[in-house]
């Protein structure tokens, strides 16, 4: 990798008279409009799998082109001045409500210097962070205190293997803005700066905000796995979508609840298994996860059965009429059973159970009523937990690291269901995240799926 000095060295000039970063920069602003022009005209209704996935396709290629057209630029504009000089001009202040972080295609440069423990930031990189422009650029000891607990091993061994042993940088990871409490994900690139005598001296780094790259990224690979899994079947002229397809759940990936963390906050992730057999029955899986206005946490999870447009209706009924009862203040036992009777005096033609659970940050306590009952991976072990009938309610006390399972009755069946997924208790808690646990999940369960479809949601419990 160059040194972040080569960019102070001024470019050559093509024959035409422009830059070669101009060139570059024209060749990829055509493009962009070519291929948004491709896109408009290729545009459908969006019920298609395959319509879906070239979209997605699409959209990921816009987003690498807007954001090398925004390094191009940079490059083109020279390096930046540092936070806090006369010529750096002022980050713009992020408006309320906010969607994306600001400027999330420019790249911010850092530098430690070992010896005089001197810190330096570029602009960008405050602004990446969302960080006063005001405030002290933190060391490498204080530069943790942004990421997420279950991604600080990753940065420190990044950090180590770099100081240590001279390896250069290049992964990302998952921070906490301070401005807006957002979760984003940056990418950092960087080496060591080596003395004359071959120690290390300093360390440089490059940092980029690739939140949105990733959640495009994600949407190609989803959209793409529905089409190899040939699921949605069509019916007449028009085309029959699993729910899951039409109904999506309120929140997606991983969420972090109460959302400004702390000790007892939950990290959750959902994973969804379709069927493994392409035409295979469709699944109703739902479940839902919010913060309530009494500071406990919502989880809910549950599986309707019947025709696939009165699931995909019955799951926004039933996810809206569950959080409008536990807004009200309805304890799971209560909740469970009006859900029930929803169904039951509705006109829509489906049924299923459904598991209503309610958490308690201070206390790490959890409530729940309903099945299939909640599995707790706790010291390298798991075990069911009981679920009593009716309105009656079950609790348990958590602790810091435990790792909480809500799955579908129809992926663990039986004590050999139990045990099979028990038995992953040292691979669950080994992972860093929930995402990582939900992802040993659907690497166990995935592919004997040929009765439909399942889902799984992986609570973790922080210190």
């Amino acid at each position: 990798m160059p040194s972040h000095l080569s960019a102070d060295r001024p470019a050559g000039r093509s024959p035409s008279g422009d830059s070669p970063v101009e060139a570059l920069i024209a060749r990829t602003r055509q493009l962009r409009t070519d291929m948004d022009a491709v896109r408009r005209d290729t545009e459908s209704n969006g019920t298609d799998p395959q319509d879906r996935w070239q979209r997605a396709l699409y959209d990921l290629a816009l987003h690498h082109l807007e954001d090398l057209d925004e390094h191009l630029a940079q490059l083109r504009e020279g390096p930046p001045p540092a936070a806090g000089s006369p010529e750096a001009l002022p980050a713009s202040p992020a408006a309320p409500g906010a969607g994306p972080a600001p400027a999330p295609g420019r790249i911010g440069s850092a530098e430690w210097e070992l010896l005089t423990d001197e810190v330096r930031w570029s602009a960008e990189f405050y602004e990446i962070l969302g960080m006063d422009p005001t405030a002290h650029a933190l060391t490498l000891d204080e530069l943790p205190s942004l990421v997420l607990d279950e991604d600080r091993p990753r940065l420190t061994v990044m950090v180590t293997d770099c100081l240590v042993d001279g390896r250069p940088i290049d992964g990302e990871f998952r921070i906490t803005r301070p401005d807006d409490g957002r979760v984003r994900t940056v990418h950092m690139k960087g080496e060591p700066v080596l003395d004359a005598d071959g120690n290390t001296a300093s360390m440089w780094a490059v940092l980029r905000d690739v939140s949105e790259l990733r959640r495009h990224r994600r949407a190609v690979s989803e959209t793409r796995d529905s089409l190899r899994r040939g699921r949605p079947a069509r019916s007449g002229q028009g085309l029959v979508v699993e729910p899951q397809e039409a109904v999506l759940p309120p929140w997606h990936g991983s969420l972090r609840l109460p959302r400004q963390g702390g000790p007892g906050s939950l990290e959750l992730a959902a994973r969804r298994l379709p069927s493994s057999e392409p035409g295979g029955p469709a699944g109703g899986d739902w479940y839902d996860a919010c913060e309530l206005p009494d500071g406990e946490t919502l989880i809910a999870f549950g599986t309707l059965a019947g025709e696939p447009s009165a699931v995909a209706s019955g799951t926004t009924m039933l996810i809206g009429a569950l959080r409008g009862m536990a807004m009200a203040g309805a304890p799971p036992g209560r909740a469970a059973v009006w859900l029930d009777d929803l169904l039951r005096g509705s006109a829509l033609p489906v049924s299923g159970p459904a598991l209503c659970c309610r958490y308690r940050t201070g206390t790490m306590t959890l409530r729940w009523s309903g099945c299939p009952a909640p599995v707790l991976f706790r010291d390298g072990t798991g075990r069911t937990l009981h679920s009593p009938g009716g309105q009656a309610e079950a609790e348990q006390r958590l602790e810091a690291g435990d790792l909480l399972v809500l799955h579908t009755a129809g992926l663990v069946i039986g004590a050999e269901g139990e045990h099979r997924l028990t038995a992953l208790a040292g691979s669950l808690q080994g992972e860093p995240s929930a995402q990582g646990a939900a992802q040993v999940l659907a690497d166990e369960f995935g592919d004997d799926r040929g009765r439909g479809t399942g889902s799984f949601l992986v609570a973790r419990v922080h210190d």
